[in-house]
């Protein structure tokens, strides 16, 4: 059974994606074992608390960098075994010293179809504002591994929505999550923990499972 660290900032309504789904099961060979939070009093950390997850609080504003912050997650995630880790709402970039401890270990979620509208300074309600400008008919989710390049790692799964005409950022970011991120965050955890997910020349290739 492997150890599922998830870390969270803010509401956590993807970590309760995945608590919902471990309890439906659906999480094969996984168990979320520890919270992680950048913040104190979050309501990700409430989620935690009710049902009875272990959690933990780092906050990044104790620390002056990057770095220094990366190295106490990291030294957490050590503490707690982990053998995957899952940004649900993580609002902080983590310094290359955790992504190359867990390569390809590390799961996130980003509000776009890789690669689009994504890197650096796309993050929450401006990925839907870039793709709403742009004129895009179709957004999505992608779950990804995490590298030391924002939003660059190889993709495990992507999912699709319609954009409809008076489609606001709002709005888009609700058929998001509700269609695509909850089911396929889970999915792509589940996929991870039954050792499904395999890794030729940095890409993902998902064994046996219709996407």
């Amino acid at each position: 059974m492997k150890n599922i660290v998830a870390l969270v900032s803010g509401g956590g309504t993807n970590l309760q994606a995945l608590i919902d789904a471990e309890k439906r099961g659906e999480i094969k060979g996984g168990k979320i074992t520890c919270v992680i939070s950048s913040k104190p009093d979050v309501y990700a950390l409430e989620r935690a608390k009710q049902n009875e997850i272990p959690s933990v609080v780092i906050p990044r504003k104790n620390y002056t960098d990057s770095k220094s912050y990366s190295e106490a997650i990291l030294a957490e995630l050590k503490r707690q075994n982990a053998d995957l880790i899952v940004l649900a709402g993580f609002m902080t970039i983590l310094d290359e010293c955790v992504t190359r401890e867990y390569p390809y270990k590390i799961i996130n979620v980003h509000p776009a179809l890789i690669p689009s509208f994504c890197g650096e300074g796309f993050y929450g309600l401006k990925v839907h504002q870039a793709a709403l400008e742009y004129g895009v008919k179709v957004s999505g989710a992608t779950i990804h591994f995490v590298n030391e390049k924002a939003d660059a790692g190889a993709i495990i799964l992507q999912g699709t929505v319609n954009v409809a005409n008076d489609e606001t950022p709002e709005s888009l970011q609700k058929k998001i999550m509700e269609n695509v991120e909850w089911k396929l965050l889970p999915k792509a955890v589940s996929l991870f923990c039954e050792d499904r997910i395999t890794i030729r020349d940095g890409k993902a290739y998902v064994e046996d499972s219709e996407q």
